[in-house]
């Protein structure tokens, strides 16, 4: 897993995004590469933006008992494994938006550097510590990129 709180892991990482084009094609699953990118960036709009209403408490609880650490633990998603219904990108999408959205993401978290992640509240899980943030965000992408082959 890379490390995107480093220059390296991020241009790694935005290495392999440079390799999609609109016709990549998925190894598995049901979305078409622009979605693939759409769905990244919500997980990104949910942790740098306001944009998503946060879950209630009780909702939460369950989210941190039963999701939480297949989210940010090591080992990997599954193939076809569902998702939160925030993540689900169905309608058409612009690929080279949603491309440059997902690398500025990339990119301003490694701004941002892991010492502003340290102890940060996430959208579902409460507060994680710097590696959880890292996880949560390198895990998810690498996990996509495979998918779609790069």
């Amino acid at each position: 897993m890379q490390n995107l709180f480093t220059s390296n892991g991020t241009k790694t990482t935005i290495d392999r995004i440079n390799q999609l084009t609109p016709e990549t094609q998925a190894q598995w699953g049901k979305m078409n590469v622009a979605q693939m990118l759409a769905h990244l960036n919500v997980g990104y709009d949910m942790s740098l933006t306001d944009q998503y209403t946060k879950p209630g408490s009780f909702k939460k609880f369950m989210l941190k008992m039963f999701v939480k650490n297949a989210v940010v633990g090591p080992k990997p998603y599954p193939k076809n494994g569902r998702t939160a219904p925030e993540f689900v990108i169905a309608d058409e999408r612009d690929f080279a938006g949603e491309k440059k959205k997902l690398v500025d993401y990339i990119n301003q978290v490694q701004k941002l550097g892991a010492a502003h992640f340290e102890g940060k509240e996430s959208h579902s899980f409460g507060p994680l510590t710097e590696n959880e943030w890292n996880t949560l965000f390198s895990k998810h992408i690498d996990h996509h990129l495979t998918q779609f082959g790069v």
